[in-house]
């Protein structure tokens, strides 16, 4: 990276030298101070944040970070100088004008392709929407350098966050405040299975064992009565209880995954191996939407929708995925039903979160439609439940953001891998199951 800065910045010099001393016109030495200015300007700025960085990731994101500054910075020194000489050029010197311009040219395409194909490969923060965009802006004069200022914003900001949150984990390594007395079971929701490369929870877990927990998963079909999917974590506390010795689990619930432990706790005897149940915007009083699709929706559409996702399931793992029955335990009509056979137990400590969207167009898709469908049967909302329906337990928390953004369905478990201004996701597990550790749990 240095060596291409070096050899590039010598390229810029070249292309300007031959140019700047045969230019006639008298304005050059009135420029001079303001070239060298410029050009030590352009010299500092690839340096900055350059210092060591955490991984070898963020060390080449930041590069391309680096390279692209300099690719603008230069890019406008090289159009305004040009553009002045050419205005006072002599047509004996066009040759001149020529090399400078072709050496600059290549200099730019140098700095700009390496500038983006590192931000590209090594970003997590672009997205696939910024990338695209990127691409199809950057033959359109005026809306390149929009998108261009856009990439390096974000990408700058994403070197800088990711460093210091590897940076806080190191320092407080030894004291693995994430070390609960018991190990902490993840379960995911709804149409959703565990994948050992393409995480549910997204960042998460990583985070908190970088911390000291010890974490599973629940392994659990992907749709399935609540009573069924109940039954499949029952067996797979058992499970872990026996192999590890560990006595009890924490169970981190989200969405459906919530009503699932809470059936198998009040009713399929898992009490005695549960410390605790923390669910994540679970919908413990059902969703109306939910109801009023089931209502409207055709029998036949319906059955092929059901048939078709679990075909598809059944080839992905699942042994006997069930659609409509796990849509059926998510309406308000079911959870009131549900809600009465699972009362709460008072040896296990239970607390719940939830959030909200601030706009549709805040979420990721498919949030960002369902988000006012269900606002309108069900009031302010995650994208899929309204707020109403999360709280549960000794304790609820409600995370929002100041901004226009708020926080979804999808985002309180990092399942899109965004840094969310306002609210980290990551660190806010490691307070959580912290917590857990205080406790004693």
């Amino acid at each position: 990276m240095r060596y291409l800065i070096l050899i590039s910045q010598s390229m810029l010099l070249f292309a300007m030298a031959g140019p700047y001393w045969l230019w006639e016109n008298p304005i050059k030495f009135l420029l001079l101070p303001v070239m060298v200015v410029i050009f030590l300007v352009i010299n500092i700025l690839p340096t900055l944040g350059s210092r060591k960085l955490p991984t070898t990731r963020l060390g080449a994101c930041a590069g391309g970070v680096r390279l692209l500054i300099l690719f603008l910075s230069s890019s406008a020194l090289l159009a305004g100088f040009y553009t002045a000489w050419v205005l006072t050029l002599s047509d004996n010197h066009w040759q001149t004008w020529l090399i400078g311009a072709l050496v600059a040219t290549v200099m730019e395409v140098v700095v700009f392709w390496n500038g983006i194909a590192r931000v590209y490969l090594t970003s997590v923060q672009l997205g696939v929407k910024t990338r695209i965009v990127g691409i199809l802006c950057g033959w359109i004069p005026l809306l390149n350098l929009w998108a261009l200022i856009r990439i390096i914003r974000i990408t700058s900001r994403e070197v800088d966050f990711e460093s210091e949150k590897i940076r806080m984990n190191q320092a407080r390594h030894a004291q693995q405040i994430c070390r609960t007395r018991y190990p902490i079971l993840f379960v995911h929701g709804v149409f959703f299975r565990d994948f050992k490369h393409l995480n549910y929870w997204g960042r998460i877990p990583d985070e908190l064992i970088q911390n000291g927990a010890t974490v599973y998963y629940g392994r659990h079909q992907s749709a399935a009565s609540v009573e069924d999917s109940a039954a499949e974590l029952a067996d797979r506390i058992q499970c872990i209880v026996e192999q590890t010795g560990c006595e009890k689990v924490n169970i981190i619930a989200h969405s459906k995954g919530g009503l699932d432990c809470r059936w198998a706790i009040s009713c399929l005897g898992a009490a005695p191996y549960v410390a605790s149940v923390t669910t994540i915007n679970s919908p413990h009083r059902g969703c109306l939407f939910a109801e009023h699709l089931l209502q409207k929706i055709p029998k036949s559409t319906l059955d092929f929708m059901a048939r078709s996702y679990n075909q598809t399931m059944k080839k992905l793992g699942d042994k006997n995925p069930d659609f409509i029955a796990s849509v059926k335990d998510l309406t308000q009509s079911r959870c009131q039903q549900l809600n009465k056979q699972m009362p709460d137990q008072p040896n296990i400590y239970c607390q719940s979160v939830g959030s909200k969207l601030n706009r549709a167009i805040s979420g990721k898709f498919p949030l960002n439609i369902s988000y006012p469908m269900v606002k309108r049967f069900d009031g302010a909302n995650d994208g899929l439940v309204s707020i109403d329906s999360f709280e549960w337990g000794q304790a609820y928390t409600f995370l929002s953001t100041d901004q226009n953004r708020g926080i979804s369905h999808g985002d309180v478990i990092d399942l899109y891998r965004e840094n969310i201004p306002g609210f980290d996701v990551r660190e806010f597990y490691v307070q959580m199951v912290s917590d857990l550790k205080v406790r004693g749990l």
